[in-house]
């Protein structure tokens, strides 16, 4: 049979529609920061239902990690593009013609528009309090800082640093930063709500289907029990469709009509909805003479817009990955997530580990150059191997850094001391601690059902669960069904996200295969847990249970009198351990390498006067095919391993190396992206050190 998604037969959120549906949009501010002071709904026909703030004035605050959202702002916006009232209507014209009809006057406000801003003494609050949420989306040790636009601040210490930079013959030090940017997910986000005797149905594309049914019923006040999430297969997501979007706008509507109302956003709202963490981050090296690593500190702010969304959970990643898979005897992290009044930012491919290995891994190379030492040579002779303890204290298994590094390396061609050419290491963290369930039922005809929890979302998430549980009946793929997840039926699963699904609901189908065939009832269920955390003050303890591990190389060349990059090759190498279905995993490596790639040269949110001024495809800048230089990757292998996750590894590490092929030409880039103008400005800073030294 044909993939569905090649013959143009596979249903997405956007193809649901029931019975009398009505169609939502949302009327949003245009102001950054501002104090609603009237609505005016009088001109709307009788026809359309009207969902305004003091509708939704007695539900309850939510939030994955922070409860700083409500349905529908109450008095005050926080960012452009923030919903003030929704409407429902028999079309989607009727619908938007009625929002033409409402008028909203604002008080406006003082805003703050960038994390370094908004850490200032007197900056403008984006928020007066830090409600941490009583849900497993706050799993760690959340620490707002009270009074202070910073809503989680984490910190990782090990050794003396004083002492470790006092014993450093060489310290360098440098600021880096990297764009906000969207996930440019093909099919916008959709949800569908309906209620029924006071239970909630919600058919929506979502990768966190249960986090989504506990955040609505803290909404509503309602049991998670009451409430019904469906997740068709999404046409993309990379971090977006995770947790709560439209769907409480989406239900308080059907709410209200008694009716169900389907919402899709159209392209310019994507870019107000969710998109990446710009970042600041400062990082301090220090390096004995033959060098070997002493000391590392780094300060990581990131950007996380108007509401928190998973920005405490995206700083911690940022800052525990920031020492990079290196041995360090003394390490002190400072990693803060900041409000500022611009569109939320959260979940991303990467998730923050892109932004600390950009500064990370482009310091390792200014660090070589000053030491008189091959980028390469350098982290070889500091990266962590089988049993090393990392800063974290976690002892390290399963360590693939130095094979992955020197095949990314072999790709290029790297030689020492040759310009144009740039490497790049990376461990990326996945979500700890984290749980998997399954079920397995055999039916006639030698057919098996599979019930989970993981959503798909183009990554192949059925075939791959497919593929191992033929493995383990011994039948074809063929005979394996797995519908999408839904909560009344499915078990419970952590999450979609992390790059965890496979390694994670891999090991459970295992549980799960071998209960059932010792079971008299043509059932197996199983379930896998991984223990782990920090802690948010010191950043001792288990960071990952797995360790996802990969390097990138680049290739570039530089046309001087205009800034243009050429990048002529990138090649990345991922640790795979045990690769279930290969295409599969040449595409995820492939669809990250190219993410990154558009990261490194492309992408970037323009923020002007606290609105995204390029909140479109013909001003935003993805990589088309055109554009894309020799990609090529390697799965790397071993007997007996374990399945890796592979949804992210490729990503993080291409910037970096970009950057350090650029650097191996004298080209000191900070900033992501890398255009021509911030090519030509190193340029000029590269001439000036010239003339200098002479």
């Amino acid at each position: 049979m044909k993939d569905p998604r090649i013959t143009g037969r596979q249903k997405y959120v956007i193809d649901a529609a029931v019975e009398g549906m009505l169609h939502g949009r949302i009327l949003r501010s245009v102001y950054p920061s501002a104090r609603i002071t009237s609505i005016d709904t009088s001109m709307v026909p009788e026809d359309v239902v009207v969902l305004t703030p003091q509708d939704v004035a007695g539900l309850h605050h939510y939030g994955c990690q922070i409860a700083d959202q409500t349905v529908l702002p109450q008095d005050q916006v926080r960012f452009v593009g923030d919903p003030v009232l929704a409407v429902a209507a028999e079309s989607v014209a009727a619908a938007e013609e009625a929002l033409l009809m409402i008028d909203v006057e604002y008080e406006e406000l003082p805003g703050v528009f960038d994390a370094v801003s908004a850490t200032a003494p007197d900056a403008p609050l984006v928020h007066d309090r830090h409600k941490i949420s009583e849900n497993d989306a706050a799993y760690f040790g959340i620490r707002p800082v009270d009074g202070t636009n910073i809503c989680h601040r984490f910190r990782l210490i090990q050794g003396d640093i004083e002492a470790g930079f006092a014993g450093a013959d060489v310290i360098v030090e440098e600021t880096f930063t990297t764009a906000g940017a969207a996930h440019v997910s093909m099919e916008p986000h959709a949800a569908l709500a309906s209620w029924d005797d006071g239970r909630l149905k919600m058919v929506t594309g979502n990768q966190t289907p249960f986090n989504l049914r506990g955040d609505l019923a803290t909404i509503f006040g309602m049991k998670p029990e009451d409430i019904q999430v469906i997740c068709p297969p999404m046409g993309g997501s990379f971090g977006a469709k995770t947790f709560v979007r439209i769907e409480g706008i989406a239900a308080a509507l059907a709410r209200k009509a008694d009716r169900p109302v389907r919402i899709i956003l159209d392209r310019a709202e994507e870019f107000q909805t969710l998109n990446r963490h710009p970042s600041t981050i400062r990082v301090k090296i220090g390096a004995r003479s033959d060098g070997a690593l002493l000391a590392k500190e780094v300060h990581c702010l990131a950007d996380t817009g108007a509401y928190a969304d998973c920005g405490p959970g995206v700083a911690q990643k940022m800052g525990f990955a920031s020492p990079g898979p290196y041995r360090i005897p003394h390490v002190r992290v400072e990693s803060n997530s900041v409000y500022t009044n611009l569109p939320p930012n959260g979940a991303y491919r990467g998730y923050g580990q892109m932004q600390s290995i950009w500064a990370s891994e482009r310091t390792m190379d200014l660090l070589a150059g000053k030491l008189g030492i091959d980028p390469l040579e350098l982290r070889l002779k500091n990266l962590l191997r089988e049993g090393d303890a990392y800063c974290t204290g976690e002892v390290m298994h399963d360590v693939a850094f130095e094979e992955c590094l020197r095949d990314a390396a072999a790709a290029i061609g790297y030689e020492p001391g040759q310009p144009g050419l740039g490497v790049s290491v990376l461990m990326k963290g996945m979500q700890t601690p984290s749980f998997a369930s399954i079920r397995v039922r055999a039916k006639p005809g030698g057919r098996y059902h599979i019930d989970c929890a993981t959503v798909e979302m183009g990554q192949g998430s059925r075939k791959a669960l497919a593929t191992m549980a033929a493995d383990l009946l011994g039948c074809a793929v063929g005979d394996i069904d797995i519908p999408a997840p839904d909560t009344d039926v499915s078990p419970p699963d952590t999450r979609t996200t992390s790059s965890r699904s496979t390694h994670m609901m891999g090991r459970a189908l295992e549980v799960a295969v071998a209960n059932l065939k010792d079971s008299d009832t043509g059932e197996g269920f199983g379930e896998i847990r991984e223990n782990g955390g920090l802690d948010p003050d010191t950043g001792q303890g288990i960071a990952s249970s797995h360790w996802h591990q990969g390097a990138a190389g680049a290739r570039v060349s530089v046309d001087e009198e205009t800034g243009a990059v050429t990048v002529e090759h990138v090649h990345a190498a991922v640790y795979a351990g045990r690769v279930v279905v290969r295409k599969q995993a040449e595409l995820q490596n492939e669809g990250s390498m190219i993410m990154g790639y558009g990261t490194a040269m492309f992408e970037s949110l323009d923020i002007l006067d606290g609105a995204i001024g390029n909140p479109n495809l013909s001003d935003y800048n993805v990589p088309s095919i055109a554009d894309l230089p020799k990609l090529t990757h390697s799965l790397i292998e071993r007997e007996g391993g374990d399945v890796h996750g592979l949804g992210e590894t490729a990503l993080p590490p291409v910037p970096a190396a970009i950057g350090n092929a650029l650097q191996s030409l004298g080209l000191t880039l900070r900033d992501l992206p890398m255009t021509p103008e911030r090519v030509l400005a190193a340029v000029d800073e590269a001439t000036d050190r010239t003339e200098d030294a002479a």
